[in-house]
């Protein structure tokens, strides 16, 4: 097989961005505004994932969610955001840092309040078998026959 080598140094700003979402609507709202670059999947990385995320104001990273299998982390480079858990509301600011463990049922999403964008890095492991849950919400992500898809939280396709 004749593959051309992955290089393991690259500028961030020559990763294609992508702005979509496979929310399924209405949900999709909420993450209009969230602009990812696959950082980890440019440079060849299959066990974790990395993203560049730059929020714009009024946007959220995700619906509020907790996964079965996968760690999570964020660190934010640049602006400000609002942590948003079962225990409230956070603010993090330039250089700090949250993490959420797999399987601890404790919804979260960062959502920029402020008046400018904010950047973070969001970090996850790639575990077989992950499911979400989504608290607020008539959502899940579920296995089916071996793919991750929306569902309602009954099982029911969107």
């Amino acid at each position: 097989m004749n593959r051309k080598p992955v290089a393991p140094a690259i500028d961030p700003a020559d990763v294609a961005g992508r702005s979509s979402s496979s929310y399924p609507e209405p949900f999709r709202t909420l993450v209009t505004g969230r602009h990812k670059r696959a950082l980890g999947d440019a440079v060849g990385l299959h066990n974790f994932g990395v993203n560049l995320v730059r929020l714009a104001p009024g946007a959220g990273s995700s619906q509020r969610h907790w996964h079965t299998h996968q760690d999570e982390f964020v660190f934010v480079l640049e602006g400000e955001i609002t942590l948003v858990t079962d225990a409230g509301a956070q603010t993090l600011g330039r250089g700090m840092a949250a993490g959420f463990p797999a399987g601890k049922p404790d919804g979260h999403h960062l959502v920029n309040r402020s008046a400018a964008d904010a950047v973070y890095l969001e970090i996850g492991d790639r575990s077989p078998g992950d499911t979400a849950e989504y608290p607020d919400v008539d959502l899940a992500l579920r296995l089916v026959e071996g793919k991750l898809v929306f569902t309602h939280k009954n099982g029911e396709p969107y």
